[in-house]
């Protein structure tokens, strides 16, 4: 009974971390996923793991939008990896956006790194609005980021900033935290 117990929670983290990229992968041309596709699949599968309150001020049309703010690090691979996707019953888009003002119809948004100087009021927006963001900025978590991708032994991972999400109204699942690396805010972190 022992082995179970410990065998149940390895094989469920186990079955999470496969179903958050065999879809994407699958797709790869490449035997192994360059950064950029590693990132735009964890995109895409962020989005199945997030509860967007009724409250937030996303609106709740008929498309999943996965948004870039800033210079665009994706490419088409971003575009490649939701086409024809869903979430739930919504289609899911990309769409490339320039200024914050675009964001509002937002559910993720993916913060460049050439947005640094920018990158309070975009936090601030997209809280407002009740935006789970993404980035690959450096310290970005610490800084009020709510998803952060970090370097790990030759891996993409990422870091979560809870009290960030819950600010926003969104709620993560239990599932996606224990595959953090890092959760911020964490009761005994």
């Amino acid at each position: 009974m022992r082995v179970i117990k410990i065998f149940l929670p390895s094989f469920a983290l186990g079955i999470v971390l496969w179903s958050l990229f065999a879809a994407s992968w699958a797709r790869a041309e490449q035997p192994h996923p360059t950064e950029p596709q590693i990132e735009a699949a964890y995109l895409y599968n962020f989005g199945k793991f997030v509860t967007w309150s009724n409250t937030s001020g996303v609106s709740t049309g008929e498309v999943f939008e996965i948004c870039v703010l800033g210079k665009d690090p994706f490419g088409p691979i971003l575009d490649a990896t939701v086409a024809g996707e869903s979430i739930g019953d919504k289609k899911i888009t990309t769409r490339k956006i320039s200024n914050l003002q675009e964001s509002s119809h937002c559910r993720v948004l993916f913060i460049s790194s050439s947005e640094e100087s920018r990158l309070k009021p975009a936090l601030a927006a997209a809280k407002n609005g009740g935006t789970l963001t993404v980035s690959d900025m450096p310290h970005f978590a610490d800084k009020g980021g709510m998803i952060q991708f970090v370097p790990r032994d030759n891996r993409i991972r990422f870091e979560v900033n809870l009290p960030a999400t819950e600010e926003a109204g969104l709620t993560l699942s239990s599932e996606l935290l224990k595959v953090a690396v890092k959760v911020i805010g964490k009761p005994g972190n």
